[in-house]
């Protein structure tokens, strides 16, 4: 294995900054970036360079041992590095973002090769995007659900419905018939009987939406378990089928015809999207152009 200058780099700036979220935003990169530096110094050197304590990195006697060592040339090549590269264009800073699979197919995947900053998209479970983005590990996250941590703070751009939605081929008439006569019961019957789309990562829409329009939880299993909203939205396309979904993710289709608003339901479910950030941070720009897109999208 060869040492990399910017392993030392990273060092030297979670040793000064006693965090890897301090070194981050000193060395205008990722908190993932750092932490693989310095794993792979450590590799390297065969030795643990800092004990990991509660929001602060602790350096261990070989880490003081290596910072003293290195702090002179490492010192020398940085003032070296910003002489002689005065007029050289900028290190690109780099923006960790998360979200959903599915709100970044449809709103932000077009748009990446643009923005002049590098780009981690991170998918997940809300809860976790929240302490990442706490703990550093994020610097944006596009979210239904708000958390409490002191140091973040969410500002609401949008709103989604989680309606139902069908294929252009699937007949609804006695569906919508049924509603109009309100008949639930019979409704819900008729439903049940008909082909549904889902995703094995989350249930949770269809259950929510069904609880509270018939007051029951279902008790049927969808017929087809695929792997995210976007495929359900081709699969039914231009066919039949039916299934729960956000709004904003089918409106092309619905416009374009391809798919078809079945039913909001007598209870609409809506949620506020939120542009969930730390109260300080150094990206403030690249953030803004992402939000842009979202405001615009939505």
């Amino acid at each position: 294995m060869i040492a990399n200058m910017e392993w030392f780099r990273t060092f030297k700036a979670i040793y000064e900054t006693g965090s890897l979220t301090g070194a981050a935003q000193a060395l205008y990169i990722s908190q993932p970036g750092v932490s693989l530096h310095l794993n792979s110094l450590e590799a390297f050197t065969g030795y643990k360079l800092f004990d990991r304590a509660a929001r602060k990195m602790v350096p261990t006697e070989r880490g003081k041992v290596l910072y003293n060592f290195i702090l002179e040339p490492v010192s020398r090549l940085e003032m070296a590095e910003q002489h002689f590269n005065r007029s050289s264009v900028s290190e690109k800073a780099t923006i960790s973002v998360g979200m959903c699979f599915e709100t970044f197919q449809y709103t932000l995947e077009p748009h990446i090769s643009r923005f002049p900053f590098n780009l981690i998209i991170k998918f997940g479970e809300y809860p976790q995007m929240q302490h990442d983005l706490d703990k550093g590990v994020l610097d944006l996250i596009i979210t239904p659900q708000k958390g409490n941590q002191q140091g973040l703070q969410y500002v609401p751009f949008s709103k989604e419905r989680i309606v139902m939605v069908g294929g252009s081929r699937s007949d609804t008439k006695a569906f919508k018939k049924l509603i109009t006569q309100k008949k639930l019961k019979e409704a819900e019957a008729w439903l049940q009987k008909q082909t549904w789309y889902s995703t094995a990562a989350d249930m949770d829409n269809l259950k929510k939406f069904w609880h509270l329009n018939f007051n029951k939880h279902p008790d049927f299993k969808p017929n087809y378990i695929v792997p995210n909203i976007c495929s359900i939205i081709r699969c039914i396309s231009d066919g039949e089928g039916f299934a729960i979904i956000p709004d904003f993710l089918c409106q092309e289709e619905v416009e374009q015809g391809k798919v078809k608003l079945v039913w909001e339901g007598n209870n609409v479910i809506e949620n506020t999207l939120y542009f969930g950030t730390r109260k300080k941070t150094i990206y403030t720009e690249e953030i803004r152009q992402i939000q842009e897109i979202f405001e615009q999208r939505h």
